[in-house]
């Protein structure tokens, strides 16, 4: 098992706090998908693996429907992903993803959450290149499924790493899911032979990877960095935030 496989492992990927932060995040996510590839989820695959995770999230119609239409209604102001690097104290590198309508705010707000943290936004380019782009797919697992053989199958359609990953719900009921690593480009092949071959998708995106060693820290240094990461994904215009913080035992 690869690199992709002990981020995750270790991260343990933080959700969002609540499901209101979680039903904002697919929403801006959704209307992005629809003004880039359209309503119609038959030929836009970001949005079919959207519309899979909103369901797994028991994100409300009301809600989906609305996210569509904003991509239509010109009085609704045109959410553009806009990706923000800096260091954080310590010498920690940090990536930050968003879903903006209003540039200058979100700039605005994530220069101030570095800076009482004792960091600095950067230009870009001045960690980006600490990460691997990837996209992540999640499928549920099947009875019999080698994960070998599959891994061995997927190969041609760009499939870098593939393990099973164990949750479990409020009521501490295991769930398992196979998680899916391949090349950002390799998006649509992957999702086409998911949906191609009968499985059950339940999300579909992107992740950064760090291809650095992650770098050691002490407690107090740890809550710092905490500090500025939960700031950072309090704000409503982030999506997404890595660093290359070595995470906690």
């Amino acid at each position: 098992m690869g690199r992709a496989f002990e981020f995750r492992k270790e991260r343990k990927l933080k959700r969002w706090g609540h499901m209101a932060r979680v039903f904002t995040k697919l929403g801006k996510e959704i209307t992005i998908a629809v003004k880039q590839g359209g309503p119609d989820v038959t030929g836009n695959p970001r949005l079919r693996a959207l519309m899979a995770e909103a369901r797994a999230e028991s994100m409300p119609k009301e809600n989906i429907e609305r996210a569509i239409k904003k991509a239509t209604d010109k009085s609704v102001g045109d959410f553009k992903e806009i990706v923000y690097e800096g260091y954080g104290p310590y010498g920690i590198a940090f990536l930050v993803e968003t879903a903006t309508d209003n540039n200058t705010r979100t700039v605005a707000n994530v220069r101030s959450y570095f800076t009482k943290c004792g960091g600095s936004l950067g230009t870009s380019g001045s960690v980006s290149f600490m990460f691997d782009h990837k996209c992540v797919f999640r499928i549920a697992e099947k009875e019999g499924m080698d994960l070998e053989e599959m891994e061995l199958e997927m190969i041609d359609y760009g499939v870098e790493e593939l393990f099973e990953e164990v949750e479990y719900d409020e009521d501490e009921n295991e769930k398992k899911s196979i998680v899916i690593y391949g090349d950002y480009t390799a998006y649509g092949q992957i999702q086409k032979f998911i949906e191609e071959n009968g499985y059950e998708l339940i999300s579909g995106g992107f992740e950064r990877i760090p291809n650095v060693d992650l770098k050691e820290v002490t407690p107090e240094q740890r809550a710092t960095l905490d500090k500025l990461t939960d700031m950072l994904e309090e704000d409503e215009d982030v999506t997404h935030v890595y660093n290359t913080m070595k995470p906690e035992e």
